[in-house]
């Protein structure tokens, strides 16, 4: 597993990387001093990142100041001589807290609750990406005048929640009226294929053409049809977006 070490004192640094990798398991694949060297270097290859270890005094500041700058959702355990940090660590995706000077059993200890954690993660999301039953909704029926449409799940590129009412929006930016709660059409759509962003829209896959950061850690989607409001992925959801769409691309 691919470990990137947040620490501007070499020797301690180096000290780290020594007890990381003592744990056949890991390989630190880098060191980076600085708030901005993190934030350029997480944002490029964190797809590959498994585990962070962050000083949270650096020389540019305090290490929080980088989730003001990228959204990360890499686990991380935090390293400081300090102990008064605990709470803003558990809120920044913290999953342990090593006090300085560094002790070999306490950084194992440290990595053994990140895997055991990340194998229980593994099984939820066998469990919660399993071959899905066939029993979704195929079709939609949507009016429109006198008539009524007949509309193929895979032609929908999305569903939205305007003025309290409930639109389809299909792959030729045709827009229809579904008389139906948000929630319900969640419920029999394919998981595979459209997942619910907010409270007001649920996005088909094959309508994402990229994504990129949003205020406050949210991220905000660029797709192949219009849409009258941005698609935009709410802070809580966007770990569960990025591991669904990565697993199913």
């Amino acid at each position: 597993m691919n470990v990137l070490i947040v620490e501007d004192e070499t020797h301690t640094a180096n000290l780290l990387r020594e007890f990381i990798q003592e744990n056949n398991a890991f390989l630190v694949v880098d060191v980076v001093d600085s708030i901005v060297g993190a934030v350029d270097y997480i944002s490029r290859h964190q797809n590959n990142l498994d585990l962070l270890f962050f000083d949270i005094h650096l020389a540019d500041g305090l290490s929080f100041e980088i989730f003001n700058h990228i959204d990360i959702t890499t686990p991380i355990i935090f390293c400081t001589a300090y102990d008064d940090f605990t709470l803003k660590a558990i809120k920044n995706n913290g999953i342990d807290y090593i006090l300085k000077p560094f002790k070999n059993e306490e950084v194992q200890l440290a990595l053994e609750k990140y895997q055991k954690l990340r194998s229980k993660l593994i099984r939820n999301d066998e469990i919660s990406f399993k071959p899905e039953s066939p029993n979704y909704q195929r079709h939609f029926l949507c009016q429109y005048k006198e008539s009524t449409i007949v509309i193929k799940i895979e032609d929908i590129a999305f569903f939205s929640i305007q003025h309290e009412i409930t639109y389809l929006h299909s792959f030729n930016n045709k827009k229809y009226p579904l008389y139906k709660k948000l929630d319900h059409i969640e419920s029999v759509c394919p998981k595979n294929d459209f997942f619910k962003i907010n409270r007001q829209m649920i996005i088909n896959k094959n309508a994402i053409l990229s994504y990129e950061p949003y205020f406050n850690r949210k991220i905000i989607l660029h797709l192949s049809v219009k849409t009258e409001e941005n698609p935009v992925v709410s802070r809580l959801k966007v770990s569960s977006f990025k591991k669904w769409l990565e697993r199913l691309t």
